[in-house]
């Protein structure tokens, strides 16, 4: 080991990985260790890699190439899921000297400190975030057929309990105003005393202290009577949801492998609607998945018009190995769906302004996260994207302010 006592970390992917390096800078710090600046070198460095999509693959391998190339000499662990997929090449790659498969990522330290007692694998802070993902789920048992995750991050397992509400506990005590649960599936969520998702968004309503909870990405038919009373009966729970869509057509969710229908989705979202008026909601789509037509298409572009989400994550369809759907015949083609792609991020845009507009000249309360020149941005509540002037502000505040304007960029406060 160098007597370097830096570390460096570099995350990509899913707010699970997020947590799991949070957990890595953690027990570093307890062990003495400082986060290195831009310009200093590390003596431990570590890549928490995605591969969810082939520019996923491509970014975990540059982020690799580039600690190794400014941090010669340190130890470079690498893990996550591109890792998992492809062992051999990513530990044959320049630098690397560790590579940890996922289902060792809580021991991942012990390749460097094999003789330690290693602090608990958890989190006590989420970085410079102002809101903290708490992974209390990992593995997936849907096998859709374009999803790799199965594969690479094994079988739904949940935390316990207590542990989840303990380290939320210390979180909050830490200054952590808004928690997210999260995990590859969180719909799976089943501790070994069959408590389910609503009750542990139940039991984390009542951590004392916490002002936002907000559930991570979930399925439209795993939303029950049980979550929905969970969601909408809370102190701290936001009137919102990651609800994935994927697709608007039932021929296409058909093909992959989706548990749900078109009509589950929207009577879903119907029903959250109707329970509460300011609900709103942030989506997943895919396009250009195998056998997808301009009809089928157009049906996922009708939901999205119909819905108004908050935000659209639009992931073009990436070809994975040991997956069905590389199988499938009718590849569309790359040019198409990069024209498919633009007109859902252009659709997008224009329906969250459409929705944003609504809250003009009404007073919201807004949770400040990243200044932005003579603006903080943050969210309201419902997940409204909103610039409240730094004034005598700063982040991780929450304030009442009233929204005088709708930009391209969210709602502008005074």
């Amino acid at each position: 080991m160098s007597d370097n006592k830096k570390f460096k970390i570099v995350t990509l992917g899913c707010r699970t990985n997020q947590y799991e390096s949070a957990a890595f800078a953690k027990q570093l710090r307890e062990m003495g260790y400082v986060e290195a600046g831009d310009k200093e070198q590390a003596g431990v460095c570590v890549v928490n890699t995605c591969t969810v999509t082939e520019g996923a693959d491509r970014s975990s391998r540059y982020q690799i190439r580039k600690l190794a190339a400014q941090n010669p000499g340190s130890e470079l662990l690498v893990t996550g899921c591109l890792a998992e997929r492809l062992p051999g090449e990513i530990g044959s790659m320049q630098g690397v000297t560790h590579l940890v498969p996922n289902h060792e990522k809580e021991k991942l330290l012990a390749r460097l400190f094999p003789e330690e007692e290693l602090p608990e694998f958890s989190i006590d802070v989420f970085g410079g975030h102002t809101r903290a993902f708490v992974k209390v789920q990992d593995g997936c048992n849907s096998f859709c057929t374009y999803c790799i995750l199965p594969y690479v991050r094994g079988r739904s397992r949940s935390r316990p309990m207590q542990e989840i509400l303990r380290e939320v506990e210390t979180l909050i005590q830490n200054g952590c105003k808004e928690v997210v649960l999260t995990g590859i599936n969180i719909g799976d969520f089943e501790t070994e005393n069959n408590e389910r998702l609503s009750d542990l968004v139940r039991q984390v309503d009542k951590v004392p202290g916490l002002c936002r909870l907000r559930v991570s990405s979930i399925d439209p038919d795993e939303v029950d009577d049980a979550l929905l009373s969970a969601i909408l009966e809370g102190k701290t729970t936001c009137p919102s949801l990651h609800i994935v869509l994927q697709s608007g057509s039932n021929v296409i969710l058909k093909r992959m492998n989706r548990k749900y229908t078109r009509q589950i989705f929207l009577d879903t979202i119907e029903r959250l609607k109707k329970a509460h008026s300011d609900f709103t909601f942030t989506t997943d789509v895919i396009v250009g998945f195998p056998g997808e037509t301009e009809a089928d298409f157009e049906e996922t572009l009708e939901v999205i018009r119909s819905v108004q989400f908050a935000k659209v994550h639009m992931f073009p369809y990436s070809k994975r190995e040991r997956t069905r759907a590389a199988l499938y015949p009718n590849q569309v083609a790359a040019s198409l769906i990069e024209e498919r792609k633009q007109k859902v991020l252009r659709l997008s845009e224009q329906v969250a302004f459409e929705l944003r507009s609504h809250y003009v000249g009404k007073s919201l309360e807004i949770l400040l996260e990243n200044q932005e020149g003579d603006y903080f941005a943050g969210h309201t509540h419902n997940f409204l994207r909103a610039l409240v002037p730094v004034l005598k502000r700063s982040s991780n505040e929450l304030v009442t302010v009233r929204c005088v304007e709708n930009l391209p960029e969210g709602l502008l406060c005074k």
